[in-house]
């Protein structure tokens, strides 16, 4: 819970795919649930994915990507609970290998020794989803604890329409 308002933080992180465009929907509706936010971005997905400057706006806070030197004052408290939407193949393999390289995978990866309930979105293509690595992580996520939602490829329908990402499911997720 922060201090100052008695809401439970959320930490939303965002990866490299084009839905994260829409980030914002998740941010409302977690807001509109009592959360308060505060977004981590990949590198990548910081690079144009989504607007920086408008989730700034919305949560009242920077995004960040980077770590903070050590004198630096903390820019978020610690988290109630983590949303990763939407999760690419990379942040996925790489967070149940445990490589901590950037500030996103490593924030996934202290999840777990902190005891956080995280949701997952995963974005990844169908092509991607079938190397035996993305299950086997996806086996190991599972096994810590990870909440998962339903895989969206992003691929279009019979009609040439892509799918609505579920945002609102990674809140369901956290329900108990």
């Amino acid at each position: 819970m922060t201090e100052q308002d008695g809401k439970p933080f959320l930490y939303v992180v965002v990866c490299a795919a084009g839905i994260a465009a829409d980030v914002s929907k998740l941010i409302t509706a977690a807001q509109e649930r009592d959360w308060e936010v505060g977004v981590i971005a990949t590198p990548v997905a910081l690079g144009g994915f989504f607007d920086t400057a408008a989730v700034e706006a919305q949560t009242g806070r920077p995004v960040r990507s980077a770590w903070r030197t050590p004198g630096d004052p903390r820019p978020f408290p610690p988290p109630d609970a983590v949303v990763v939407a939407p999760a690419t193949f990379n942040t996925v393999n790489k967070w149940a290998a445990g490589l901590a390289d950037t500030l996103a995978v490593a924030t996934l990866c202290e999840a777990y020794g902190l005891g956080v309930p995280v949701a997952v979105l995963p974005c990844v293509a169908d092509a991607l989803a079938a190397h035996p690595a993305y299950n086997d992580s996806i086996v190991r996520l599972r096994g810590m604890g990870v909440r998962f939602g339903e895989p969206y490829s992003g691929e279009p329908d019979e009609h040439g329409r892509r799918p609505e990402f579920g945002w609102e499911r990674a809140l369901d997720l956290l329900d108990p």
